[in-house]
């Protein structure tokens, strides 16, 4: 089943943040499908559109080891299902 999801992540700039959130993605077997990112004043801000294959891994384990790279980063990143989000963004 491959579930789409967006993921978001925010905090201070600071080198290896893309590698790092990259690299726990491979590593849960998901898929990154668009990527945004920018910095503003030293913010870091990425919004990224993936895509879990969760006959591979859990959605839930994809949340924890992303919890686990917003910790080693002093970051915060957030994983939520898009359809979830956009109910939760509709007008």
């Amino acid at each position: 089943m491959q579930t789409k999801a967006i993921l978001s992540v925010l905090g201070e700039d600071r080198v290896g943040i893309v590698a790092a959130v990259s690299t726990a993605l491979a590593q849960s077997s998901t898929n990154i499908e668009d990527i945004r990112q920018t910095i503003l004043s030293g913010v870091f801000s990425m919004t990224m559109l993936v895509t879990v294959d969760e006959d591979k891994t859990t959605f839930e384990d994809v949340q924890e080891r992303l919890a686990d790279v917003a910790e080693s980063l002093g970051m915060q990143i957030t994983l939520q299902r898009e359809d979830v989000f956009r109910f939760m963004h509709r007008i």
